[in-house]
């Protein structure tokens, strides 16, 4: 098939185009760069050294692979994103080109607002081109979990039946999202299934979980192939962020009580399931959601499977309790589905099998490049304000490159 994979610069975007590539369709990236840009706005850089995206193409091209071809724009211009679809006129369409950071969403006004507008105004740019140049095309399109919260009963595949006063429906699953960035997910979706109700656009929305791991057979193949670790408290998970802890001799640091529950996947399954979307994709008119993770863990069960397998490295580890900067529930009932793409064939990999041969040592091999300053908690979501600066820069992107 031919592929656009809209942010395949980036930590999912990068795997999933060779994955996609090795698999014989052919692919081409579109992307912006931004994601580099905020690195140096927070001063921060990836753990594993990342070379730069025609680099990472060469290097690509020299081990064999497919080539992979590139277009350099803004979803936010209309003209750009109008002559891409026309040019390419793609069978499928992988969306991830969305700042993807609920900290980073958090830090201020300035940043709530770019997130909301990059994120709703690019994704509505997508839906509108793919109508307009390809309207037979499928949008797999990257949601995420945190879309429903922590609510108090089962978190069905995107929709739930509802009783009321003697009547039966099946409507969206209620979302509760816990920052601005998550409310800019929820927006894309329902603007996603407005759009398969009004054009007949075929899409899927994958409800992703955290995504932890760096390595696919892919990205293993050369040095400059590798992917991101990010770490800071900003875009690096909980579980990066426990990984460098241990790796740098530091406490591992659990938000409050600790009982904050999601869902993880590792990224050789993250790519897997984006192939499974378009090798089985959504008929004309639906709208189709996936929740996409393997496994549960509470914040507390990862500090203690991090220390476990550092001391089977011959690392001390300590956990630490302090005060969440964040606001959620640090205990909750969770309980989601995620059926839909096990029965499409995916095949799991677990956490405990990827810690040892993967993120520890990882973390341990690129330690020299940790910033501990980086990893302390500095974004304040009560106050919308990033503590120890002065003053607040606010993110000042091009509409267009």
């Amino acid at each position: 098939m031919k592929i656009l994979v809209l942010g395949g610069d980036g930590y999912c975007g990068w795997p999933t185009s060779l994955h996609l590539s090795d698999a014989g369709h052919d692919v081409v990236i579109v992307d912006n760069f931004v994601r580099r840009q905020i690195d140096h706005e927070l001063g921060v850089q990836s753990l594993t050294p990342v070379v730069g995206l025609t680099e990472r193409l060469r290097a690509w091209r020299e081990t064999g692979g497919r080539p992979v071809g590139l277009e350099v724009g803004d979803l936010l211009d209309w003209d750009f994103v109008a002559g891409l679809v026309e040019r390419h006129r793609p069978e499928a369409v992988v969306h991830f080109a969305e700042q993807r950071a609920a900290p980073y969403s958090m830090i201020s006004r300035g940043h709530a607002i770019y997130t909301q507008h990059n994120n709703v105004i690019g994704n509505l740019n997508v839906l509108f081109a793919i109508n307009e140049f390809a309207p037979d095309c499928h949008l797999v399109k990257l949601g995420t979990m945190g879309e429903y919260g922590t609510p108090n009963i089962d978190i069905e595949e995107g929709f739930i039946e509802i009783e009321h006063n003697g009547r039966k429906d099946t409507l969206p699953y209620p979302k509760q999202p816990g920052s601005w960035y998550h409310l800019s997910k929820v927006h894309d979706s329902h603007n996603i299934m407005f759009a398969c109700k009004i054009w007949g656009m075929r899409a899927t929305d994958l409800n992703q979980g955290v995504v932890y791991g760096t390595v696919t057979p892919q990205t293993e193949r050369n040095e400059r192939l590798v992917n991101r670790f990010d770490y800071d408290e900003v875009f690096g998970t909980v579980l990066n962020r426990f990984c460098i802890q241990a790796a740098i001799g530091h406490p591992l640091t659990v938000y409050g009580e600790g009982g904050q529950t999601r869902g993880f996947l590792d990224i050789r399954d993250t790519v897997r399931c984006i192939e499974l979307a378009i090798e089985n994709p959504a008929e004309r008119g639906e709208f189709r959601v996936f929740n996409q993770f393997t496994e549960k863990f509470s914040v507390r069960q990862l500090a203690g499977m991090v220390s476990d397998a550092a001391a089977k490295l011959g690392v001390e580890t300590r956990i630490e309790k302090q005060p969440n900067p964040r606001v959620e529930s640090e205990e909750h009932y969770y309980n989601a589905k995620h059926t839909r793409l096990l029965d499409l064939g995916l095949e799991p990999h677990y956490l405990s099998d990827a810690l040892l041969d993967s993120l520890l040592n990882i973390a341990v091999k690129h330690r020299g490049r940790a910033d501990l300053d980086a990893v302390n908690p500095r974004v304040d979501w009560r106050t919308g304000r990033r503590s120890l600066l002065e003053e607040v820069d606010e993110p000042a992107y091009p509409s267009t490159l």
